[in-house]
């Protein structure tokens, strides 16, 4: 099979501050709206592309100004979640979508087990493996470090307005998300979701199941309000309001 993506394509994954020393590697699963050139446009307008539906509105911004102000890693994803989702089983639910949030998807209808795999191969694997090698690293000699992915939400969803500002994504493992959700919840003009707008309890997630699971790394999710970083500027700005949190629960998860 010819690979999937051609000179000129983007990478299908950056790695930002790579000699970061915390002991804390970021993740942006839905950095990028693009799409290979052997895909097209997947039978929508850019319009849709640039929709939540992407990719996650403000997530990268957020996450860089992030690694800076913590000094630490940060792996981003390279293609749309609507090639394939970084998040989710390759194959499974999710992870091509033929719908999503109302809008048809016809390039992801009818998907070959072969063309999932192409996509894959292409986006999806090259990501999970340089997460792979990025923590082999940076836990060699048996140090300690956790794992945050940075995600972003839609203020409103199926007519439903999300009052949450940040929410911390989790399943069973408290010792990185109690400590954020805690320093979090001290500014009181923050409306802060525990596993809300979303659960980490999903079976379908991926990132933190392949990668933190195993290794026994604390670690959660976080979720920031698109319409809080609908800027560049806004992003940075949360990025830098959201590291001391952060920062904390790191130390405390650690300890």
């Amino acid at each position: 099979m010819q690979p999937l993506l051609r000179p000129g394509d983007p990478p299908p994954f950056s790695v930002f501050n790579e000699q970061g020393k915390a002991p804390l590697l970021l993740l942006c699963d839905h950095a990028s709206k693009a799409v290979p050139q052997a895909l097209g446009d997947l039978g929508i307008p850019a319009s849709e592309l640039a929709r939540h539906i992407g990719w996650d509105i403000g997530g990268l911004d957020a996450a860089i100004e992030l690694a800076k102000a913590l000094d630490a890693p940060l792996v981003s994803s390279g293609y749309s979640r609507l090639v394939i989702d970084c998040n989710r089983w390759p194959g499974g639910e999710g992870s091509t979508p033929e719908v999503s949030d109302r809008t048809v998807v016809p390039a992801n209808k009818g998907l070959t087990k072969e063309q999932v795999d192409a996509r894959a191969e292409a986006c999806f694997w090259p990501y999970h493996r340089e997460v792979d090698r990025l923590l082999d690293a940076m836990s060699e000699g048996g140090r300690q470090v956790c794992m945050l992915v940075m995600h972003s939400f839609t203020p409103s969803m199926n007519d439903f307005d999300r009052p949450w500002h940040v929410g911390v994504l989790w399943n069973d493992d408290p010792r990185l998300p109690e400590p954020l959700l805690a320093e979090l919840r001290r500014d009181e003009s923050l409306v802060v979701g525990d596993n809300e707008p979303y659960s980490a309890r999903d079976p379908y997630e991926y990132t933190l199941t392949a990668h933190a699971q195993p290794r026994a790394l604390p670690h959660c999710s976080l979720e920031v309000r698109q319409d809080l970083i609908g800027t560049t500027e806004e992003a940075q700005a949360w990025g830098r309001r959201l590291a001391p949190a952060i920062s904390s629960a790191v130390r405390k998860a650690l300890s």
